[in-house]
């Protein structure tokens, strides 16, 4: 890739220095630990810097406080301004009313419950509107000129990348020895500061960018692909529509490859994360343990960074990621038999269940609504097995007690 001429150089080294110093004494300075086990299982040395943890659990905040420590004097007593799907907005929203700023925070229908409460919980006037992020943006514009409120942008502003940008100082102060560094990437701003302070520090190191399946915005514009963006994500933080103008150029410039990983992955990496780190981690922050998990081959041996960008995600969701990971796993199964309707045909499948180690979890006994004879009826049960090949196991057994039975 061709380097940026020095007109469009628009955020270097120095600015993320000095943001680094801005932010010091109000924004955490997060473990980057190794994770043994997580890198046994991709063949590499895996290190994850836990941003999860701020006190509004995203990295957010470290470039919000940097945008809102320049303000004006005249700008801090208007207010600010600021959109966003919650992360963003926790920082702007919680760094404001430390600094005694008004502001408003314009999220999009849709905006996982957690983040708007938290939101809320900061001071912070919150409107919902917008289907969108980029629907939502709009409002933001007329409403700032309105209200004549400064507008905090959540990535295309060199003071916002230059502040996320020093987890990348801290990743290699912690760990001099990174090779790859893996970075989620919804607007850009991201990874355009942590680019832009990683290669400048050690220009050997390569900077690999992560964007969900349905939403390919940066990987569109920089690959000059058409692919197309659509759906719920279960990474909404890294959604976006549109990337910025300024991170595009220092992406195009920096960013040596972005992967896309799709739904099943990105839920299959909070599962992990969960199961093995013990820290809970939204989609958007566990896009890049997806990527690294989906193709392992292209960071094996390496010494990688993963940036766990964010923790805000409701408990629903939580729950239902983790039953439907177990259920990829085999451990957790819907199973159909059909079975003559006489008395105790249930308890012995149930007896036969019981001997083969299998935890009966629901069970459902139709006799009315279903298209079996009469004389028969429709057992659904819900199970839980050690692994995918002990359910195979109970299926042999049930088979071959000749019960017709069929996964649902």
């Amino acid at each position: 890739m061709q380097h940026l001429s020095g007109s469009a150089q628009t955020v270097t080294l120095a600015d993320v220095r000095r943001a680094a110093a801005v932010i010091r004494d109000s924004v955490m300075v997060t473990a980057c630990n190794e994770s043994r086990t997580l890198g046994e299982i991709c063949g590499c040395r895996l290190f994850l810097k836990f941003e999860n943890l701020q006190f509004t659990a995203t990295f957010k905040e470290r470039g919000a406080l940097n945008r809102l420590q320049a303000l004006l004097p005249e700008e801090r007593k208007r207010g600010v301004i600021a959109m966003s799907a919650g992360n963003h907005a926790q920082g702007v929203a919680y760094h404001a009313r430390r600094l005694g700023i008004p502001a408003t925070i314009v999220m999009p229908i849709g905006t996982p419950m957690v983040k708007i409460e938290n939101t809320r919980r900061h001071g912070a006037e919150v409107i919902i509107t917008g289907q969108t992020l980029e629907e939502a943006a709009a409002f933001v514009k007329a409403h700032a000129a309105e209200h004549r409120l400064t507008q905090i942008h959540p990535y295309d502003d060199p003071l916002i990348i230059a502040g996320q940008g020093t987890i990348g100082l801290e990743m290699l102060d912690a760990v001099p020895e990174l090779d790859v560094l893996v970075v989620p990437i919804g607007g850009g701003g991201l990874i355009s500061g942590i680019a832009t302070a990683a290669k400048a520090l050690k220009p050997s190191l390569r900077v690999i960018g992560v964007q969900a399946q349905l939403y390919p915005s940066m990987y569109n514009a920089v690959k000059g692909a058409q692919l197309p963006m659509r759906g719920d994500t279960l990474a909404e933080g890294i959604a976006v529509k549109a990337p910025g103008q300024i991170t595009t150029r220092i992406v195009r410039d920096l960013v040596d490859d972005i992967m896309l990983v799709s739904e099943d992955q990105i839920e299959r990496a909070v599962a992990t994360l969960i199961s093995i780190e013990k820290t809970v981690v939204e989609g958007a922050g566990a896009a890049g343990l997806a990527a690294v998990l989906a193709a392992p081959d292209g960071f094996a041996g390496r010494n990688v960074g993963l940036v766990l960008t964010g923790g805000n995600i409701d408990t629903r969701l939580i729950a239902s990621v983790l039953t439907r990971e177990l259920a990829r796993e085999g451990r957790l199964t819907q199973l159909a038999l059909d079975i003559v309707d006489r008395p105790g045909q249930l308890a012995a499948v149930c007896n036969l269940l019981a001997s083969a180690g299998a935890n009966i979890i629901e069970v459902s006994h139709q006799r009315t609504f279903s298209d079996l004879p009469a004389k028969a009826t429709l057992l659904e049960l819900v199970i839980e097995t050690r692994d995918r090949a002990h359910l195979e196991q109970v299926l042999a057994r049930l088979g071959g007690e000749g019960f017709a039975v069929r996964e649902t």
